[in-house]
C-alpha cells in the first residue's frame, strides 16, 4: 500500500555516455557563460588544462586547489581567483572535493556551474555544500548550490585506481541507503535507491577484478549517478551526519569513512526499518543487509576500520559526545551506549551487529 508523500524533482541537466566531455563547451555557451573558470585537486591539474584547451576561447583561467572537506580559506582565494580573472562561471573537474569548491562558489557568487565528476561522490547531484571553518564541518541545503548541468563521462572513470573506484562507490551506496528510510522517504527515490544500490553492488567487484571493465565502469557511473539523485532528494541521518563529524574533527578521507561506517550505521537503524533493510539486502542479493555491506567492502579490499584511516582510540569517547551534540532526525532514537558502540566497533574494524532495542 502505498501512503501519501511528496516529491520534490530538482532542476538538473545530466549528459551521460562516452566521450561526453567533448560537449563542455558547448555545454558552457548553452548556460551563457563567456568566461569559465576550470577548477580541480592538484593532483588533476593536467586534465583541467586539457579541458581548458578543449574550451578555447571560453576558458578563463585554473584554480587547481580544491581539497577535501571545502576549507573556507581554500574557497576565499578561488574567490580571488575568480575576480582576477573576471570569470562569470565554474566547471568542476574531479571529485567530491572540486564539486563541493564549486558549489561554495556559486553559494557566494550565483554562478553558474558545469559540473564534470571523475568519481562516484553524487555531490554533483545535490543542493548540498559542507564546508569547515576551524575544524568543524558544517552543511548548507540551498538551490543555489544545485550544479546547472552535470557531464558524466565513463571514460574519465577508467582511470580511477580501484581502491578510490570501490569506497567512492560504496560512499554512493550509504546516500541510497539512508534514502530508504529517510523521513521524507518517497517511492520514487526508493526506486532509483534501490537500482542505483543494485547496480554498484555488481560493477564495484567487476571493477576490481579488472579494473578498466568499461561495462562495470559505466555500470559504476550510473549507479552513482542515481544514488546521487537520492542524496539531492530526501533528507539523510544518523550515517551521513557520523561521517561529517568523523571526517571534520579528525580530518579523515571522506569516502573511507563512509565505508567503514556504513554497515554499522545500518545494524544501529535496523531494528527501526525492517522494510528498508529488507530493500538493501534485496539490492546487494544477500541475506543480511548490514553483514552484506561488511563483505562488500572486504570483497573490494576498502579499509574496514577507523584506526587503519587514521582515527585515534581516544577519539571514540569524542566522535559520541559530537555525534549527540546536535540533535537530527533519525529512525531510531539516539541513545549514547548504542552509539558509542557503533563507533568503536568502525573503529576496531570488527563486523556490524543489529542488536534489538
Amino acid at each position: 500500500m502505498i501512503g501519501s508523500f511528496t516529491f520534490e524533482n530538482l532542476p538538473c541537466r545530466v549528459v551521460f555516455g562516452s566521450g561526453t566531455l567533448a560537449s563542455a563547451k558547448a555545454e558552457v555557451e548553452r548556460l551563457g557563460g563567456k568566461r569559465a573558470l576550470v577548477l580541480t585537486t592538484p593532483q588533476q591539474e593536467a586534465q583541467g588544462k586539457s579541458l581548458g584547451a578543449a574550451l578555447g576561447p571560453l576558458y578563463a583561467g585554473i584554480f587547481p586547489g580544491a581539497t577535501m572537506h571545502t576549507p573556507v580559506e581554500v574557497t576565499e582565494r578561488a574567490l580571488a581567483a575568480m575576480k582576477a580573472c573576471e570569470a562569470d562561471c565554474v566547471v568542476s573537474l574531479g571529485g567530491g572535493s572540486t564539486t563541493g569548491l564549486g558549489k561554495a562558489l556559486a553559494l557566494r557568487t550565483g554562478v553558474n556551474q558545469l559540473c564534470i565528476p571523475t568519481t562516484y561522490a553524487g555531490s554533483e547531484m545535490t543542493p548540498i555544500v559542507g564546508q569547515t571553518e576551524n575544524g568543524l564541518k558544517t552543511t548548507v541545503r540551498d538551490a543555489a548550490v544545485l550544479p546547472e548541468t552535470v557531464i558524466y563521462d565513463v571514460d574519465l572513470t577508467l582511470t580511477l585506481p580501484v581502491g578510490l573506484a570501490a569506497t567512492s562507490g560504496i560512499n554512493a551506496i550509504a546516500h541510497a541507503v539512508e534514502a530508504l528510510y529517510a523521513r521524507d522517504t518517497n517511492p520514487v527515490t526508493s526506486l532509483m535507491a534501490e537500482e542505483g544500490i543494485r547496480a554498484l553492488a555488481r560493477a564495484l567487484p567487476a571493477i576490481s577484478a579488472k579494473s578498466d571493465d568499461r561495462e562495470a565502469r559505466t555500470e559504476a557511473l550510473y549507479g552513482a549517478w542515481l544514488c546521487g539523485v537520492c542524496l539531492g532528494t530526501v533528507g539523510m541521518a544518523l550515517h551521513h551526519k557520523l561521517c561529517h563529524t568523523l571526517g571534520g574533527t579528525f580530518d579523515l578521507p571522506h569516502a573511507e569513512t563512509h565505508t567503514i561506517v556504513l554497515p554499522h550505521a545500518l545494524a544501529y537503524n535496523a531494528p527501526a526499518v525492517p522494510k528498508a533493510v529488507e530493500t538493501v539486502a534485496r539490492a546487494l542479493a544477500v541475506d543480511t543487509a548490514p553483514e552484506g555491506l561488511f563483505d562488500l567492502s572486504r570483497r573490494v579490499g576498502a579499509p574496514r576500520s577507523l584506526s587503519e584511516i587514521g582515527m585515534p582510540e581516544s577519539g571514540i569517547d569524542e566522535a559520541t559526545d559530537l555525534a549527540l551534540a546536535n540533535p537530527y532526525w533519525n529512525p531510531r532514537p539516539l541513545e549514547r551506549e548504542g552509539i558509542r558502540k557503533l563507533i568503536a566497533r568502525a573503529w576496531a574494524g570488527e563486523g556490524p551487529r543489529v542488536e534489538a532495542h
